[in-house]
């Protein structure tokens, strides 16, 4: 059985909820700002499938200390949906963004907290 990528919900400690993109091989491509309620959650997943494959919606940064590279997926009206993880290189951030094009519309839901929460 082969593996595919998912959007998994996690109820912080906060008692706010956030979302990981996972690709297939396990890795967290993308992960959200903190949302108070489950359906903002669900609507930023809904974001990041509809805006994921548009090139003009990824920026690219280097860290503040000039060691490490990531990206974030922006909503057509500039909100930040997702960022990534630090990449070692610029390339590898690259590869990062062909990830998250290739996978987040096509990404499985599941939602460890659907009967927690009911909010």
């Amino acid at each position: 059985m082969s593996k595919k990528s998912r959007f998994e919900i996690i109820l912080r400690a906060d008692g706010k909820y956030q979302f990981c993109l996972i690709a297939p091989n396990n890795k967290v491509l993308l992960t959200s700002e903190s949302y108070k309620l489950i359906t903002g959650c669900k609507n930023g997943i809904k974001s990041v499938q509809r805006n994921s494959t548009k090139e003009k919606n990824y920026c690219r940064f280097e860290t503040k200390t000039g060691v490490g590279f990531y990206f974030v997926l922006k909503s057509p009206n500039g909100q930040v949906i997702g960022t990534s993880q630090i990449y070692a290189s610029k390339a590898t951030r690259e590869n990062g963004i062909e990830a998250v094009k290739e996978f987040a519309s096509k990404a499985e839901f599941e939602d460890s907290n659907e009967n927690r929460a009911a909010k």
